[in-house]
């Protein structure tokens, strides 16, 4: 498209078939040409999703809103294999190399992936709050935010646990059941494994439950694909739940204490409601303001505190662009909504005397 940021994919063919495979958060397609007399080498593509990216199937005359690449088929009337991408955090590039920092993929590579993790326990990367390490892609390749939290709450591990304490106790084990049992083959301990599945273990078989739902789950076309989602989820933005921004400024839900690392100083965050509007008492006596009182009040509602811009910011980056109607009005009502106190009469009289001699004391507001 005219505004996608990704390269011109330099492949021109008039029949030719697309394949795929995945590792981790990236997927890998590849355009061969039918012709096999043709001269057009095969071309290899390496997308990666951001927050939002996604291939959609759809009529070409209907192509969805943000489809940065199109791949039309030759069919009548024609359609178009998109790929998506409202945020634009995804990306795509030529060639087939896989990103070189990211470790093997916790799905199609889950031996390599486990050894990968135990084998580094000395790296640094470990000495950080477990719910933070889950993200780090060179050991955890696949592991999102919404996963990490269904993983920790199956397990009921704090997300604010050191990663060290609770992968060596992994290790300890694995080591344990060898002395016990030399003789055991892989087989048995994938058995054992899906018997008692630990943190490991949980990265592969939960991304695999959605994986295999997906159909469910994910399903564009189907309307209520959002709902089956949040049914299946057990901890992520479910109502009861606690939540903290980790250092890099991801929210973690969890349930119970958050572990021994959580950020000092700033409260648990519960999911948001809507909180009740307050009714005035019609006996409650009328309070008396003042009118550099009432000059504060109002300053204190046009400005909000800088912590609550700063949170507000911060949301907004995790939800996306929005109308500018619609941010406006959350910058207006970032402020607690007051009752507007009764004027006593004489302060009312000043203020017009103050307005016309120039002073615009009520005109700024």
């Amino acid at each position: 498209s005219a505004v996608g940021r990704g390269p011109e994919v330099p492949f021109r063919s008039e029949a030719y078939r697309i394949s795929a495979v995945a590792r981790g958060k990236e997927l890998r397609l590849t355009l061969s040409a039918l012709d096999s007399a043709a001269a057009t080498p095969p071309q290899d593509l390496v997308f990666r999703f951001g927050m939002s990216g996604s291939f959609r199937l759809c009529p070409a005359a209907e192509l969805p809103r943000h489809a940065h690449l199109r791949f039309l088929t030759r069919e009548s009337p024609p359609r178009a294999l998109c790929f998506v991408d409202p945020r634009r955090f995804g990306s795509w590039r030529l060639g087939d190399a896989w990103q070189p920092e990211r470790g093997p993929c916790v799905v199609s590579e889950y031996q390599a992936f486990r050894e990968n993790v135990l084998k580094n326990l000395d790296d640094r990367a470990f000495d950080k709050p477990i719910c933070e390490v889950l993200l780090n892609q060179k050991y955890f390749n696949g592991i999102g935010n919404y996963l990490r939290a269904e993983i920790l709450y199956r397990l009921k591990i704090p997300p604010f646990e050191k990663a060290r304490t609770v992968l060596e106790a992994l290790k300890d084990q694995e080591q344990e059941r060898r002395k016990k049992d030399p003789s055991l083959t892989l087989s048995k301990k994938v058995k054992l494994r899906q018997e008692n599945p630990d943190l490991l273990g949980l990265c592969h078989t939960v991304p695999m439950e959605v994986i295999m739902a997906g159909k469910q789950l994910f399903d564009p076309e189907h309307s209520d694909n959002y709902a089956a989602f949040k049914n299946w989820l057990q901890c992520y933005l479910v109502p009861g739940m606690s939540s903290l921004r980790d250092s890099s400024g991801r929210t973690i839900w969890f349930q119970g204490e958050p572990g021994p690392m959580a950020p000092k100083g700033e409260p648990r965050k519960t999911p948001r409601k809507k909180s009740p509007q307050l009714k005035a008492d019609p006996e409650a006596p009328t309070p008396k303001v003042t009118p550099r009182a009432l000059k504060q009040h109002r300053r204190a509602a046009a400005n909000p505190p800088k912590s609550e811009e700063k949170e507000e910011e911060k949301d907004k980056e995790a939800d996306g662009p929005r109308k500018g109607r619609v941010r406006g009005r959350r910058k207006a009502t970032a402020a607690p909504a007051l009752p507007e106190p009764e004027v006593p009469l004489s302060i009312r009289r000043s203020r017009r005397t103050s307005a016309r001699r120039g002073k615009g004391e009520t005109g700024s507001h």
